[in-house]
C-alpha cells in the first residue's frame, strides 16, 4: 500500500530544472533511500514534499490526499516530518525544550503540558539524548544535534520521516549508531525515506532506492539492482563501489 505518491513533480529555479518530471510511489513501512550526485534534487525533492518549496507542477499525495500546495504545518500536522541536510536546532534552548516544541508544533491539541513533558523524555530516551537533556543544544556532538533533530522530528508523530544525510560527519562508530537508531525507527512502524551518501547505510537499511541526476530519475530498483546498474555507475557509484556493494 502506497502512503506517498509523486506523478510529474517538478521544480525551476529560474531556467534550471532542479527536479524534472519525477514519478515515485513509496510503500507503508519500508524505508526507501534517495541517492544520486550532489546537485541532483534531491533535498529539492525533500523540500517539496514537505512544502518548504511549492510545487511548479506535478501532484504529491500522502495517503491518497492532494497535499500539493498545503502550508508546511499542515502537512507535519497530517503525518510528515524531516531532518535537514544541516541540523536546525535552537541552539540556545536545552535539549528537552527541543524535543518539547516538536511535540507543541505536531500536536495542536488533546494533550495536557505534563503529557507532552512525558512523551519528550520518551523519544530523548529513545535517540539515547537522556543524559543531556537540559544541556544546551549548541553543546551537543555533531551526531547527538542529529539525534536531537530525529527525536524533534518524532515528537510532532510522525508517519513517514524525511531523513536527510543524518550521517554525514560522523565517524564509522556513529554511523553504525545513527543506521540502528533508523531501523529501530522503522520498527516502530514508521515510514522512512532517506538521503544519504554512506552506501553502507542506504544498501543494508533500504529495500527500494531512486536515483536522481540533474533533476531527473535514472533508476529505482532494490539495493542489488541499482549497485548493478552500469548507469547508475556511471553517473554516480563508480567502479570500486560497484564492486563493494
Amino acid at each position: 500500500m502506497s502512503i506517498l505518491e509523486g506523478k510529474g513533480v517538478t521544480k525551476y529555479f529560474g531556467g534550471l530544472a532542479a527536479v524534472s518530471n519525477v514519478d515515485f510511489s513509496v510503500e507503508k513501512g519500508e524505508a526507501f533511500g534517495l541517492i544520486g550526485p550532489n546537485g541532483a534534487g534531491k533535498t529539492t525533492l525533500f523540500n517539496l514534499i514537505s512544502a518548504a518549496y511549492p510545487v511548479k507542477s506535478g501532484i504529491i499525495r500522502f495517503k491518497d490526499k492532494d497535499i500539493t500546495g498545503l502550508k508546511p504545518y499542515k502537512i507535519c500536522r497530517m503525518g510528515v516530518a524531516r531532518t535537514f541536510q544541516i541540523v536546525k536546532i535552537f541552539p540556545d534552548l536545552p535539549v528537552f525544550s527541543n524535543v518539547l516544541l516538536g511535540l507543541h508544533f505536531g500536536h495542536s491539541s488533546g494533550m495536557s503540558s505534563a503529557e507532552k513533558a512525558s512523551l519528550a523524555l520518551e523519544y530523548l530516551d529513545f535517540v539515547g539524548l537522556t543524559q543531556v537533556k537540559m544541556a544546551p543544544a549548541k553543546d551537543l556532538t555533531l551526531a547527538n544535534q542529529k539525534r536531537l533533530e530525529v527525536a524533534r522530528a518524532l515528537a510532532t508523530g510522525p508517519e513517514l520521516l524525511l531523513l536527510d544525510e543524518i550521517m554525514a560527519g560522523l565517524n564509522p562508530t556513529e554511523v553504525s549508531q545513527a543506521m540502528e537508531l533508523v531501523n529501530r525507527i522503522r520498527e516502530k512502524g514508521i515510514t522512512i525515506i532517506m538521503i544519504e551518501h554512506v552506501m553502507k547505510a542506504i544498501m543494508n537499511i533500504c529495500q527500494r532506492i531512486m536515483v536522481l541526476h540533474h533533476g531527473e530519475k535514472i533508476a529505482e530498483g532494490s539495493p542489488r539492482e541499482i549497485a548493478n546498474s552500469e548507469k547508475v555507475i556511471k553517473v554516480y557509484l563508480g567502479e570500486k563501489a560497484h564492486a563493494t556493494c
